[in-house]
Protein backbone atom coordinates (compact mmCIF):
# COMPACT_ATOMS: atom_id res chain seq x y z
CA UNK A 1 0.00 0.00 0.00
CA UNK A 2 1.28 3.21 -0.71
CA UNK A 3 1.50 6.37 0.94
CA UNK A 4 0.64 9.02 0.32
CA UNK A 5 2.15 12.65 2.07
CA UNK A 6 0.53 16.18 1.43
CA UNK A 7 3.90 18.41 1.51
CA UNK A 8 2.88 21.29 -0.43
CA UNK A 9 1.62 23.94 1.73
CA UNK A 10 2.91 27.64 2.71
CA UNK A 11 2.80 26.79 6.06
CA UNK A 12 2.17 30.24 6.86
CA UNK A 13 1.83 29.95 10.58
CA UNK A 14 5.70 28.97 11.05
CA UNK A 15 6.50 31.37 8.67
CA UNK A 16 10.07 31.94 10.81
CA UNK A 17 11.08 28.64 8.93
CA UNK A 18 9.07 27.98 6.33
CA UNK A 19 10.19 31.23 4.40
CA UNK A 20 13.11 29.53 3.40
CA UNK A 21 11.79 25.50 3.53
CA UNK A 22 8.76 23.75 2.96
CA UNK A 23 7.11 23.31 6.50
CA UNK A 24 7.33 19.50 6.13
CA UNK A 25 11.77 19.99 5.59
CA UNK A 26 11.81 21.47 8.53
CA UNK A 27 13.95 19.97 10.96
CA UNK A 28 13.39 18.55 14.73
CA UNK A 29 16.42 16.29 15.99
CA UNK A 30 18.60 17.29 12.89
CA UNK A 31 15.99 15.53 10.47
CA UNK A 32 13.24 16.86 8.56
CA UNK A 33 9.49 16.14 10.09
CA UNK A 34 8.89 14.53 7.29
CA UNK A 35 11.48 11.66 7.63
CA UNK A 36 10.41 11.37 10.82
CA UNK A 37 6.97 10.80 9.49
CA UNK A 38 8.24 8.16 6.54
CA UNK A 39 10.71 6.52 9.43
CA UNK A 40 6.87 5.90 10.95
CA UNK A 41 5.52 4.52 8.47
CA UNK A 42 9.01 2.15 7.12
CA UNK A 43 8.51 1.25 10.56
CA UNK A 44 5.61 -0.93 9.78
CA UNK A 45 6.27 -1.98 6.65
CA UNK A 46 5.03 0.45 4.19
CA UNK A 47 8.15 1.93 2.22
CA UNK A 48 6.23 3.32 -1.15
CA UNK A 49 5.80 7.06 -0.86
CA UNK A 50 4.25 9.83 -2.99
CA UNK A 51 5.02 13.25 -1.86
CA UNK A 52 2.47 15.77 -2.90
CA UNK A 53 4.63 18.94 -3.28
CA UNK A 54 4.14 22.69 -4.52
CA UNK A 55 6.04 25.22 -2.22
CA UNK A 56 9.51 25.08 -2.47
CA UNK A 57 9.24 21.64 -3.94
CA UNK A 58 12.71 21.52 -5.48
CA UNK A 59 14.08 21.41 -1.97
CA UNK A 60 12.46 18.27 -1.43
CA UNK A 61 13.95 16.85 -4.49
CA UNK A 62 17.18 17.89 -3.77
CA UNK A 63 17.08 16.21 -0.31
CA UNK A 64 16.22 13.26 -1.20
CA UNK A 65 18.49 13.27 -4.16
CA UNK A 66 21.43 13.55 -1.76
CA UNK A 67 20.15 11.33 0.58
CA UNK A 68 22.69 8.73 0.69
CA UNK A 69 25.68 11.69 0.71
CA UNK A 70 23.84 13.30 3.82
CA UNK A 71 24.16 10.10 5.50
CA UNK A 72 27.02 8.36 4.70
CA UNK A 73 30.89 8.75 5.10
CA UNK A 74 32.67 10.10 1.53
CA UNK A 75 36.36 10.53 0.77
CA UNK A 76 36.91 13.07 -2.10
CA UNK A 77 40.07 12.13 -3.50
CA UNK A 78 41.24 15.34 -5.91
CA UNK A 79 44.70 13.90 -5.64
CA UNK A 80 44.28 11.56 -9.13
CA UNK A 81 41.14 10.83 -10.30
CA UNK A 82 38.77 13.41 -8.56
CA UNK A 83 37.43 9.69 -6.91
CA UNK A 84 34.60 10.23 -4.20
CA UNK A 85 34.54 6.70 -2.62
CA UNK A 86 31.25 6.03 -0.46
CA UNK A 87 31.51 4.30 2.98
CA UNK A 88 28.79 2.75 4.82
CA UNK A 89 25.82 3.71 2.82
CA UNK A 90 23.24 4.59 4.97
CA UNK A 91 20.14 3.99 2.55
CA UNK A 92 16.19 3.49 3.95
CA UNK A 93 14.39 0.73 1.66
CA UNK A 94 12.03 3.29 0.16
CA UNK A 95 10.27 4.50 -3.02
CA UNK A 96 9.93 7.92 -2.94
CA UNK A 97 7.96 9.76 -5.71
CA UNK A 98 8.23 13.35 -5.19
CA UNK A 99 5.02 15.77 -7.54
CA UNK A 100 5.09 19.31 -8.15
CA UNK A 101 1.05 19.06 -7.30
CA UNK A 102 0.91 22.92 -7.80
CA UNK A 103 1.78 26.33 -5.78
CA UNK A 104 -1.74 27.54 -4.92
CA UNK A 105 -3.88 23.52 -5.23
CA UNK A 106 -5.68 23.42 -2.39
CA UNK A 107 -5.32 19.68 -0.62
CA UNK A 108 -8.04 17.32 -2.70
CA UNK A 109 -6.31 18.71 -5.32
CA UNK A 110 -3.16 17.64 -4.46
CA UNK A 111 -4.35 14.35 -3.91
CA UNK A 112 -6.14 14.10 -7.38
CA UNK A 113 -2.90 15.20 -9.45
CA UNK A 114 -1.03 12.10 -7.86
CA UNK A 115 -3.85 9.84 -8.95
CA UNK A 116 -2.11 8.24 -12.33
CA UNK A 117 1.05 7.20 -9.43
CA UNK A 118 -1.49 5.03 -7.01
CA UNK A 119 -3.81 3.11 -9.43
CA UNK A 120 -6.56 1.22 -8.51
CA UNK A 121 -5.78 0.57 -5.04
CA UNK A 122 -6.35 1.38 -1.63
CA UNK A 123 -3.43 3.96 -0.31
CA UNK A 124 -2.11 6.10 3.00
CA UNK A 125 -2.87 9.58 3.56
CA UNK A 126 -1.32 12.09 5.79
CA UNK A 127 -0.18 15.57 6.42
CA UNK A 128 3.31 16.41 6.38
CA UNK A 129 3.18 18.07 9.49
CA UNK A 130 2.04 15.82 12.19
CA UNK A 131 4.17 12.76 13.97
CA UNK A 132 2.02 9.97 16.22
CA UNK A 133 2.60 6.76 17.81
CA UNK A 134 -0.56 5.49 16.16
CA UNK A 135 0.04 1.51 14.78
CA UNK A 136 -0.03 1.97 11.43
CA UNK A 137 -0.40 -1.94 10.80
CA UNK A 138 -3.79 -2.05 13.07
CA UNK A 139 -4.82 1.03 11.03
CA UNK A 140 -4.56 -0.58 7.96
CA UNK A 141 -6.41 -4.24 8.92
CA UNK A 142 -8.88 -1.93 10.64
CA UNK A 143 -9.31 0.11 7.12
CA UNK A 144 -9.67 -3.46 5.42
CA UNK A 145 -12.12 -5.16 7.61
CA UNK A 146 -15.07 -2.42 7.46
CA UNK A 147 -15.14 -2.09 3.49
CA UNK A 148 -15.78 1.45 3.97
CA UNK A 149 -13.98 4.43 1.14
CA UNK A 150 -12.27 5.90 3.96
CA UNK A 151 -10.77 5.74 7.32
CA UNK A 152 -9.85 8.64 9.53
CA UNK A 153 -7.40 8.27 12.62
CA UNK A 154 -9.26 10.49 15.37
CA UNK A 155 -7.89 11.47 18.62
CA UNK A 156 -8.60 13.96 21.22
CA UNK A 157 -6.73 16.93 21.30
CA UNK A 158 -7.81 20.89 22.01
CA UNK A 159 -9.62 21.93 19.27
CA UNK A 160 -7.85 23.48 16.58
CA UNK A 161 -9.01 20.95 13.07
CA UNK A 162 -11.68 19.73 11.21
CA UNK A 163 -14.46 17.99 13.83
CA UNK A 164 -15.63 14.30 13.95
CA UNK A 165 -18.89 13.25 15.01
CA UNK A 166 -18.43 9.57 15.69
CA UNK A 167 -21.79 7.53 16.54
CA UNK A 168 -21.38 3.89 18.62
CA UNK A 169 -20.20 1.72 15.57
CA UNK A 170 -17.62 3.89 14.51
CA UNK A 171 -19.13 4.98 11.69
CA UNK A 172 -18.19 9.30 11.24
CA UNK A 173 -21.57 10.71 10.98
CA UNK A 174 -20.37 14.25 10.45
CA UNK A 175 -17.35 15.66 9.06
CA UNK A 176 -16.93 19.63 9.52
CA UNK A 177 -15.22 22.40 10.41
CA UNK A 178 -14.53 23.74 13.50
CA UNK A 179 -16.01 26.62 15.58
CA UNK A 180 -15.63 28.57 18.72
CA UNK A 181 -17.47 26.53 20.93
CA UNK A 182 -15.71 23.12 19.50
CA UNK A 183 -13.38 20.60 21.66
CA UNK A 184 -12.54 16.87 21.54
CA UNK A 185 -12.17 14.40 18.86
CA UNK A 186 -10.41 15.93 15.61
CA UNK A 187 -9.07 14.41 12.67
CA UNK A 188 -5.35 13.93 12.75
CA UNK A 189 -4.49 12.63 9.66
CA UNK A 190 -3.27 8.73 9.17
CA UNK A 191 -6.32 7.82 6.91
CA UNK A 192 -6.43 5.03 4.34
CA UNK A 193 -8.68 5.36 1.02
CA UNK A 194 -10.16 3.06 -1.30
CA UNK A 195 -9.50 4.83 -4.87
CA UNK A 196 -13.24 5.47 -4.94
CA UNK A 197 -12.37 8.92 -3.12
CA UNK A 198 -11.18 10.17 -6.05
CA UNK A 199 -14.81 10.47 -7.42
CA UNK A 200 -15.22 12.75 -4.78
CA UNK A 201 -12.36 15.45 -6.06
CA UNK A 202 -12.80 17.60 -8.67
CA UNK A 203 -10.11 20.05 -9.47
CA UNK A 204 -6.79 22.38 -8.14
CA UNK A 205 -9.49 24.59 -6.28
CA UNK A 206 -10.72 21.30 -4.18
CA UNK A 207 -10.21 20.79 -0.29
CA UNK A 208 -10.36 17.98 0.81
CA UNK A 209 -11.52 18.67 4.31
CA UNK A 210 -14.81 20.04 3.02
CA UNK A 211 -17.11 18.63 0.46
CA UNK A 212 -15.13 15.34 -0.56
CA UNK A 213 -15.17 14.44 3.34
CA UNK A 214 -18.68 15.93 4.19
CA UNK A 215 -19.85 13.51 0.88
CA UNK A 216 -18.26 10.33 2.07
CA UNK A 217 -19.44 11.03 5.43
CA UNK A 218 -23.11 11.76 4.64
CA UNK A 219 -23.35 8.11 2.43
CA UNK A 220 -21.71 6.76 5.87
CA UNK A 221 -18.85 5.75 4.44
CA UNK A 222 -15.89 7.48 6.69
CA UNK A 223 -14.73 5.30 9.47
CA UNK A 224 -12.93 6.51 12.42
CA UNK A 225 -9.90 5.35 13.86
CA UNK A 226 -9.50 6.06 17.64
CA UNK A 227 -6.03 6.68 18.93
CA UNK A 228 -5.98 7.02 22.51
CA UNK A 229 -1.88 7.93 22.11
CA UNK A 230 0.38 10.49 20.98
CA UNK A 231 -0.28 12.43 18.21
CA UNK A 232 1.12 16.49 17.50
CA UNK A 233 0.96 18.59 14.55
CA UNK A 234 3.93 21.15 14.53
CA UNK A 235 1.87 23.93 13.55
CA UNK A 236 3.68 27.08 15.14
CA UNK A 237 7.60 27.49 16.21
CA UNK A 238 6.27 26.62 19.68
CA UNK A 239 5.00 23.04 18.29
CA UNK A 240 8.64 22.46 17.03
CA UNK A 241 10.39 24.00 19.73
CA UNK A 242 8.16 20.66 22.13
CA UNK A 243 9.09 18.32 19.54
CA UNK A 244 12.49 19.40 19.77
CA UNK A 245 12.33 18.69 23.48
CA UNK A 246 11.02 15.91 23.85
CA UNK A 247 13.62 14.37 21.27
CA UNK A 248 16.32 15.65 23.35
CA UNK A 249 15.18 14.26 25.90
CA UNK A 250 14.97 10.83 24.94
CA UNK A 251 11.00 10.77 25.59
CA UNK A 252 10.06 11.22 21.53
CA UNK A 253 6.72 8.60 21.54
CA UNK A 254 6.77 8.53 17.67
CA UNK A 255 10.21 7.66 16.90
CA UNK A 256 8.74 3.65 17.46
CA UNK A 257 12.17 2.81 15.70
CA UNK A 258 14.13 3.57 17.95
CA UNK A 259 12.17 1.71 20.42
CA UNK A 260 12.34 -1.77 18.66
CA UNK A 261 16.07 -1.19 18.45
Amino acid sequence: MKVVILAGGYGTRISEYSHLKPKPMIEIGGKPILWHIMKEYSHYGFNEFIICAGYKQHIIKEWFNNYYLYNSDITYDFTKENRMEIHSNVAEPWKVTIVDTGLNTMTGGRIKRVQPYIGDEAFMLTYGDGVSDVNIRELAEFHKSHGKIATITAVNVGQQFGVLEIDDNGIISKFREKNKKDGGVVNAGYMVLNPEIFDYLEDDTTVFEKRPLEMVSAAGQLMAYRHFGFWKCMDTQRDMQQLEKMISSGDAPWMVWKQSQ
